[in-house]
């Protein structure tokens, strides 16, 4: 599956165009794509760990750190069903990647998985042992 921003007229979408970006309903019923995503901006961030879940369902070191700093966080298990998005605020600011873990906050679109753990939108938590 690709994970390209698509409008639902078809037509690609930009992660940091707003005038290119549906709202959910338009999106939720659109027949354009594969699956939804949400375009990341005004405090909405994500921390991204790929490859954290293993096939028995146990996770990473890192990811259960990351969890832990963030226990309120609604997280959703990524469309390759080997890793985690963690949902939270942030003031806006470059994306970074760090090991294991990318940090975004703006200009950046994140294909939606499925729900892992429910929560609410948070300040998101770096973990020190990855942030220094």
């Amino acid at each position: 599956m690709t994970k390209v921003p698509t409008q639902v007229d078809g037509r690609n979408a930009k992660s940091t165009d707003p005038s290119t970006w549906s709202t959910y309903s338009e999106a939720s019923t659109s027949t354009v794509g594969n699956g939804l995503g949400f375009a990341l901006g005004h405090r909405f961030a994500c921390l991204d760990l790929d490859g954290c879940v293993s096939p028995d369902g146990s996770l990473s070191e890192l990811a259960q750190r990351v969890l832990a700093d963030n226990p309120d966080a609604w997280v959703e298990l990524s469309v390759s069903g080997t890793g985690l998005h963690v949902w939270g605020l942030m003031d806006e600011q470059p994306g970074r990647m760090l090991p294991g873990l990318e940090v975004y906050s703006q200009g950046r679109f994140i294909a939606l998985g499925t729900t892992y753990r429910r929560g609410g939108l948070h300040p998101l938590t770096v973990p020190e042992m990855v942030a220094a």
